[in-house]
């Protein structure tokens, strides 16, 4: 088994604060056929890179019924732009179409296996995962991307396609770990392809 959960896998539980105040779990989304949960975080630029293209495509499929929840799970006292309060004011300022979870012990990106900020996780109707990695192929600048993988799956799922390709490997910064070097990953984290 590989470090990133595999496809056909069910979406791992979670009980996480929000920017909003609430806590959510799996099924707080339960009103939502399709789910996408992607870890992210403040300050990394391949977020901040690709965040209008991620919040487009959010928008674009929310009618049919998918659902964006985004996850930060770096460590604060690694980088301090991830704190929560960050979190909030980000969200405030950028009024983006998901809710945006404080994953603060790092159990959930260890559940789910998450290497990179940012990282995909598509889910069907049955919580099973059929896409898991990059948004796009240049998240640091959008403006050099020439495939949105994201969208792509998106529009193959909502139209009961077959998802051509279920399996990328994330382009960001690694997740921050406590107590950990910025650089420092799991020795069992790889490449997914």
């Amino acid at each position: 088994m590989g470090y990133t959960i595999e496809i056909g896998s069910k979406a791992v539980d979670f009980s996480l604060p929000a920017t909003t105040g609430e806590t959510y779990s799996l099924s707080s989304f339960n009103r939502s056929k399709y789910l996408v949960i992607f870890f992210t975080c403040n300050h990394c630029p391949y977020v901040i890179g690709s965040d209008e293209v991620t919040k487009a495509t959010a928008l674009k499929y929310v009618s049919k019924g998918v659902e964006f929840v985004a996850i930060n799970s770096n460590s604060a006292n690694t980088y301090a732009e991830d704190s929560f309060e960050n979190m909030v004011k980000r969200m405030s300022e950028y009024k983006f179409p998901w809710t945006y979870l404080y994953d603060k012990n790092q159990f959930i990106a260890k559940a789910y296996g998450a290497l990179k900020t940012p990282h995909f996780y598509v889910f069907n109707e049955q919580r099973n995962l059929v896409y898991t990695g990059r948004g796009v192929d240049s998240p640091r600048d959008t403006s050099k991307m020439s495939i949105n993988d994201l969208d792509r799956v998106l529009d193959e799922l909502t139209q009961n396609k077959a998802i051509s390709v279920n399996k990328t490997n994330p382009i960001g910064c690694n997740i921050k770990w406590e107590g950990q070097d910025k650089h420092w990953m799991p020795a069992e984290a790889c490449d997914l392809v």
